[in-house]
């Protein structure tokens, strides 16, 4: 039962970070209605930032704040070249130009620091619990529990903001109806720079996260591949939808790869909840938390 445990409760960890990273994702979805394909590669973009400013002598918050606030530069460049152009584009059209937009954003981040991978230490302990494990002999990382809780927290207060802030309220009116939503006067181009800015510290703050605990390097970019499933099973419109897709596909991977993975010859992590995901696609398709779709025929 301990082992179990500490299986289960490394899967849920490791859940709340995938659905952190998923976070980006439903925050571009819900206020533009597309899906930014860039989102991993701002993973990357932030952990390599803040890392090569801080080889660069600067202290390790220094280095932070300077990789946000170029986080939020990026937004406005994103909004005024890549998004106001498309403003009156199919949504296929937008999606192209994220698409395009990862493969820039990670060239030019091999152009300015590099392809080495570095390695980020951001003083958090990666160390058992020592009163978790002497009381009830299940070993939980320290760093996986304290990484959980900033991920948690952030993913609170962003909820928060979009029930109940006006801000918040505006954006899911953009992402409802874009022509209504200008129509009563609701800045569209406000709104974008405000959700891609949040995106992008989002991104910061789950690059910095991945990257301490396997390193900043190219790799990370696919950390966003793990958000699908979480998006598929949770709702792509849906804050909380994010958090409990995560918890389902931390858990279930990490189960499945313990107790069926010997069945089958192993490696089965990296593809269960690929599998779970299409299951979820022929029973609920909208996902647990995301708004049912009627057509009228």
């Amino acid at each position: 039962m301990a082992f179990f445990m500490e299986v289960l409760i490394g899967g849920l960890l490791a859940g709340v970070m995938y659905g952190f990273v998923a976070l980006g994702f439903v925050l571009i979805y819900k206020a533009s209605g597309v899906f930014n394909f860039a989102q991993g590669t701002m993973v990357f973009l932030g952990a390599l930032t803040a890392t090569g400013l801080k080889q660069l002598g600067l202290p390790l918050w220094l280095a932070i704040a300077i990789t946000a606030a170029l986080t939020i530069v990026l937004a406005l460049l994103i909004e005024r070249l890549v998004l106001k152009p498309l403003l009156a584009q199919p949504p296929i059209s937008l999606f192209m130009a994220t698409l395009g937009l990862s493969f820039v954003i990670e060239g030019v981040a091999q152009v300015i620091w590099g392809n080495n991978a570095r390695a980020l230490d951001l003083g958090i302990p990666d160390v058992p619990l020592d009163w978790l494990l002497d009381t009830s002999g299940v070993g939980v990382s320290t760093f996986d529990l304290i990484a959980s809780l900033i991920a948690l927290a952030l993913i609170g207060m962003l909820s928060a903001f979009f029930s109940y802030t006006k801000t918040g309220r505006a954006l899911r009116a953009v992402a409802d109806d874009t022509k209504a939503a200008l129509s009563v006067g609701i800045p569209l181009q406000r709104v974008w720079v405000i959700v891609w800015s949040a995106a992008g510290l989002v991104a910061l703050v789950a690059g910095l996260l991945w990257g301490a605990r396997n390193g900043v390097q190219y790799s990370l970019t696919l950390v966003a591949l793990k958000a699908f499933p979480v998006l598929i099973i949770g709702g792509f419109n849906s804050i909380p939808g994010a958090f409990v897709g995560g918890l389902i596909v931390g858990a279930s991977e990490k189960l499945a790869d313990v107790f069926i993975g010997p069945m089958i010859g192993g490696g089965i992590e990296s593809w269960f909840p690929y599998v779970l995901a299409l299951l979820f696609l022929l029973v609920r398709p909208e996902g647990i938390f995301g708004d049912r779709i009627i057509r009228r025929v």
